[in-house]
């Protein structure tokens, strides 16, 4: 129906043709507003007062803007239920994230305690739920095990043996950890504080999934030594998944079974609680807890039924109660970690913009990217004080709390307080938590990011580059690591950005009759070319990297060549010179021959004349009548003899010329075809091309390549007799035009139009062809 309505509409529109000249004459450009000088944006921002303090008090600390008109009737409800659900949630994954980072438990309970607080001052997103993360644990896990392996803290055993000195390698790792944290948030704050929260742009949506889903085969490798009960040799570098992986198969036969049943018994009960958690979510008031219930029950399975004394199964050990003072990071380290702290910097942020915009979209409010940078820097950097690793959104828990009810961050400090209690009171109580079992929550979690997969067939159907560019992150991460595999995809990302700009679209536009419409001939039957106009325009900005492909698309499409016209004329102006010059000559002899011969003609003439008028003279003299005869045929004997000497040269030279008079009327016909032959290859071959425009609406700014590439075209047309002009060019790509000096006498700035349209009926106009008018009123009232 609504489509029906769109097609019966019709709009008339009546005004002039306008070029740029005339536009900013009728539009007024840059008469009404004035711009703001250097010292005025100083004074504007150094300036003080009440209102622009608190203003920008509550833009760094968001807090002070929402807290104040908390609704505790309408938000109160939600945020508990929601704190209570997520806080349950952070106790099992922050135990379980916390062996990707190759740290103890309880340093993940840590990280679901400090950082939560901090985002709750400082963040603007209501829903997402910050923590511990796996893809950011394992990027820190990565980092641990390469600057404290195993093989550097190795002590000599009771029997002759090596033994690994596990406090020692830990707290050393700790202290990575730590380093590496506050070196990320450091670099996450810096880029808020300079407005650089658009470098996530750069992590387009393919690329980030690929990655995530590349992290989560890193995870899963990870985690199989703990299903298993192996311990398989440590690598390093590209590759490492593929040989850890080969190293865990060896090993196979090595299984501990009574760990593996202990992971297939949990795996089995968590899946299958969390799918009646997915088909019930509408019914249920809250998700069942079932990862916490798993957690209780293996503990108390495992230690009243002693597996760890019969079974040697591992568990999580020690986990100390309260809460340890803050203690600077070994800032020694800071070299060597700087580079991945960059990477988790990026990660994370992306990660957590990438959730929160979700939310602030469904949910009708907005996430500042400025000030979530800020945030988590901060949650970072003063979490890496307490011993906490780098934290981001997670997407489960974000996802828990806003289906609960969660209305704002609140809720964050609810699950805080569940975490607090647990650290103070009940942690010493999960020290026979089997860490199969912790495994077996990372697998289950991963679930949303395996699930990505089904992004492969959807991007196959609308984008193919996508397509690549998530294959290729995926691939990359999965062997070269996580830090290779993120600089590769972030490089091939924007090569396929180059390679778009670089390889736009060209196309040749005609006119839809009847319509102001001018669209590409190749796509649409009815858009039908101008005679004698080229209409030509990229998809994409003219700059320094295609600048030099628009201008063989230009040829190519307009099937003019510039260089064989140009060519072709100069052999034509040198020949023709040369004819001239060759006529120059015989003319120059020609005309000495003839003096020559006037001269003796004229000699002769004067003998005779003589002779003649003592005859007549003598004869005149026997009368008066005869006298008068006699004068009467002087002159005429006279004014023949005269032309004898010069007249008859010019006679002889007016019956050459009327032959030659005689030969071009005879071949009229052929010599016209000629002539406008010539013409047609002068002014762009067969096709008698008088005229191109440039539909540079596309272009968003020039460079001086670009600049320079149009007055090329200006001139190369202009020297075979085709005008050039512009059409749909935006303001601010005019004002770089005028700064790059592009406008001159040779390139006026009527040369340039508002519309394709506008430079159409100017051509027309110009070249008398307004009988062709294109079926559109183009009278005016202006």
């Amino acid at each position: 129906m609504e489509d029906k309505e769109c097609s019966s509409v019709k709009y008339f529109v009546r005004r002039e043709v306008l070029s740029e000249l005339r536009l900013e004459e009728v539009a007024q450009k840059g008469t009404w507003t004035e711009k703001s000088t250097l010292g005025d944006n100083v004074k504007e921002y150094l300036r003080c007062s009440v209102p622009r303090v608190k203003k920008t008090a509550q833009s760094w600390v968001p807090v002070l803007s929402w807290l104040p008109k908390y609704s505790i009737r309408e938000n109160a409800l939600g945020d508990l239920i929601s704190g209570c659900s997520v806080g349950i949630m952070h106790l099992p994954q922050g135990m379980a994230y916390a062996l990707l980072a190759s740290l103890r438990p309880v340093f993940g309970l840590y990280t679901s305690l400090y950082p939560v607080l901090i985002y709750f001052i400082f963040g603007t997103s209501r829903h997402i739920s910050i923590g511990t993360f796996a893809v950011i644990s394992i990027m820190v896990g990565s980092v641990t095990e390469r600057l404290a392996p195993d093989s550097n803290f190795m002590v000599n055993g009771t029997n002759g043996t090596s033994d690994v000195d596990i406090d020692e390698r830990d707290a050393y790792r700790v202290q990575i950890a730590c380093a590496l944290t506050v070196l990320s948030g450091i670099f996450q704050i810096l880029l808020g504080v300079v407005k650089f929260g658009f470098v996530v742009t750069y992590l387009s949506e393919p690329l980030v999934r690929g990655y995530t889903t590349g992290s989560a085969c890193h995870v899963c490798v990870s985690q199989l030594k703990y299903v298993f009960g192996v311990k398989p040799s440590r690598f390093t570098g590209p590759l490492s998944l593929i040989y850890t992986l080969l190293d865990i198969c060896g090993l196979l036969p090595q299984t501990k079974v009574p760990e593996l049943v202990v992971s297939l018994v949990a795996l089995t009960v968590l899946i299958v609680v969390k799918e009646l958690n997915a088909c019930y979510r509408q019914k249920l008031p809250m998700p069942i807890p079932i990862e916490l219930i798993v957690i209780i029950a293996a503990t108390i399975i495992t230690h009243f039924c002693g597996l760890t004394s019969d079974y040697n199964i591992d568990v999580v050990g020690e986990i100390p109660s309260g809460l340890k003072a803050p203690r600077a990071p070994d800032a020694t380290l800071f070299s060597q970690v700087i580079g991945d702290a960059f990477a988790i910097a990026i990660v994370g942020y992306a990660i957590n913009i990438s959730l929160g915009k979700t939310f602030a979209l469904k949910h009708g409010y907005k996430v500042d990217s400025n000030q979530e940078l800020v945030a988590v820097g901060l949650s970072n950097t003063i979490g890496g004080f307490f011993q906490c690793y780098s934290v981001t959104s997670s997407l489960s828990r974000s996802l828990v709390q806003e289906s609960t009810g969660g209305k704002t961050q609140v809720a964050g400090v609810i699950s805080s307080v569940i975490v607090l209690i647990t650290v103070l009171k009940i942690g010493a109580l999960f020290e026979d938590l089997p860490k199969a079992v912790l495994s077996t929550i990372v697998f289950v979690n991963l679930k949303g990011m395996f699930k990505q997969f089904e992004d492969l067939p959807q991007l196959w159907k609308t984008n193919k580059v996508d397509l690549m560019v998530w294959l290729v992150t995926f691939t990359s991460t999965v062997l070269l690591n996580l830090d290779l595999g993120l600089a590769v995809s972030v490089g091939f990302s924007m090569l396929t950005f180059i390679f778009r700009t670089q390889l736009p679209r060209y196309s040749i536009l005609g006119q839809v009759k009847g319509t102001d419409l001018y669209l590409d001939v190749d796509t649409y039957k009815e858009a039908k070319e101008i005679p004698g106009i080229k209409i030509f325009r990229s998809s994409a900005t003219i700059y320094y990297t295609n600048a030099e492909m628009y201008s063989e698309a230009l040829q190519k499409k307009s099937g003019i060549e510039i260089g064989k016209l140009l060519t072709a004329k100069k052999k034509r102006d040198a020949k023709l010179k040369r004819e001239q010059e060759k006529e120059k000559k015989k003319a120059k002899k020609e005309a000495k021959k003839q003096q020559k011969k006037a001269v003796g003609n004229l000699s002769n003439g004067t003998l005779s004349l003589k002779e003649k008028n003592e005859e007549n003279v003598s004869a005149g003299l026997k009368g008066q009548s005869q006298g008068n005869g006699v004068a009467l045929s002087l002159t005429e004997t006279s004014a023949n003899g005269f032309s004898k000497g010069q007249v008859n040269w010019a006679y002889k030279h007016d019956t050459a010329m009327s032959d030659s008079d005689s030969d071009t009327a005879w071949h009229g016909d052929d010599s016209i075809t000629q002539v406008s032959h010539q013409d047609d290859e002068e002014k762009g071959g067969a096709s008698g091309t008088h005229s191109i425009i440039l539909d540079i609406s596309t272009t968003s700014f020039v460079d001086t390549v670009a600049v320079k590439t149009l007055k090329n075209t200006f001139r190369d047309f202009g020297e075979i007799d085709i005008d050039v002009y512009l059409a749909g060019c935006q303001a601010c790509v005019v004002e770089q035009l005028e700064m790059a000096g592009f406008f001159s006498e040779s390139i006026p700035k009527s040369r340039l139009f508002v519309t394709v349209h506008d430079a159409v009926l100017h051509i027309l106009k110009g070249k008398e062809q307004t009988d062709f008018i294109l079926d559109v009123i183009c009278s005016t009232r202006m």
